[in-house]
């Protein structure tokens, strides 16, 4: 066995010592990379930190804006929502004042103007749904009818014997119940 015979003889024991430190990291040296790099480190998480904020505030904004805009369309919705409506009956309006106007008009003519009147007003109220309800003759419906009185009649029970007051719906919800009178047993 051939062991390595170490040299306890030291020639240069400065050389050495100075060999022993190259050979040691240097704490400083090494303190000084680890700050650097830590402060790299909280430096870019920093600046992370910063965008994360400020994509956070953009995205609140924007949000906000959003909402803002729903809140003003509903507000026009809700303001401007008849208009169709109401620019549709303003035509039933020229009919009546047209009629008005007549200065020379027998009964026969007025009846042939209420008649026109009329039938624009029901093309407009089925342009917007709006259907009438006319339940004479049918059962009583307290979802669709009210009933004023009961009469005795030969009819059977709870059918509408007379209508005082036609009803209407909107896309079949009611807007106006009907008023009328119904049968109840003698």
């Amino acid at each position: 066995m051939h062991k390595k015979h170490h040299n306890t003889e030291n020639k240069n024991p400065e050389n050495d010592a100075d060999q022993i430190e190259a050979d040691l990291p240097q704490e400083g040296a090494a303190e000084s990379i680890e700050k650097h790099t830590e402060a790299d480190r909280i430096s870019e998480l920093e600046k992370q930190l910063a965008e994360t904020q400020a994509a956070v505030l953009y995205v609140k904004a924007e949000g906000e804006n959003i909402r803002r805009r729903a809140m003003d369309d509903i507000e026009k919705a809700r303001k401007f929502a008849l208009e169709k409506f109401s620019n549709e009956l303003l035509a039933v309006k020229d009919s009546l004042d047209a009629a008005l106007l007549i200065e020379a008009a027998d009964v026969q003519s007025y009846k042939d103007g209420v008649q026109i009147t009329a039938k624009q007003l029901g093309a407009v109220f089925d342009k917007f749904n709006i259907a009438e309800v006319n339940p004479a003759g049918e059962k009583f419906d307290p979802n669709k009818h009210q009933a004023i009185s009961m009469l005795e009649s030969d009819q059977e029970p709870n059918t509408v014997l007379t209508v005082l007051q036609k009803g209407y719906t909107l896309n079949e919800r009611v807007l106006r119940p009907a008023l009328v009178m119904v049968a109840k047993a003698k």
